[in-house]
């Protein structure tokens, strides 16, 4: 089994997390009851919503883990799962995603477009 398939198989025991069909068409997603949280791309990406308040709040953290790409502008997050430290950092962001989806919108600041995997740019580290 997969990092990322091990991932998604503990969290759809999540009581606040749903399958659901991923708005970009690609891979498997989750959503909460404030939207699509979570997209698996791949065997060993995920883009998380972890939003722009959030990722802000936490860039001097974000910045400690090679797992954590951002985009400029997104409120997605991709973590790259090669092992199971970083299945662990995903539980842990996907706690703070969940909190984020529960707060205030975003400002502005925010690009206003679906996860990562589609935007056509390349991850840039923090």
């Amino acid at each position: 089994m997969t990092f990322a398939a091990r991932a998604l198989a503990q969290l759809v025991t999540w009581p606040d997390l749903k399958e659901a069909v991923p708005s970009c068409g690609s891979g498997q997603a989750l959503s909460s009851a404030g939207g699509e949280i979570a997209h698996f791309h791949s065997e060993r990406d995920v883009d998380l919503n972890l939003t722009a308040r959030a990722i802000r709040r936490l860039e001097g953290d974000l910045r400690r883990f090679a797992a954590i790409r951002v985009v400029p502008g997104s409120s997605w997050v991709t973590l790259r799962l090669d092992a199971s430290a970083d299945v662990d950092l995903l539980m842990s962001l996907m706690s703070v995603a969940l909190q984020a989806q529960q707060g205030p919108p975003d400002d502005a600041r925010t690009t206003p477009c679906g996860c990562n995997d589609g935007r056509g740019v390349g991850f840039l580290r923090l």
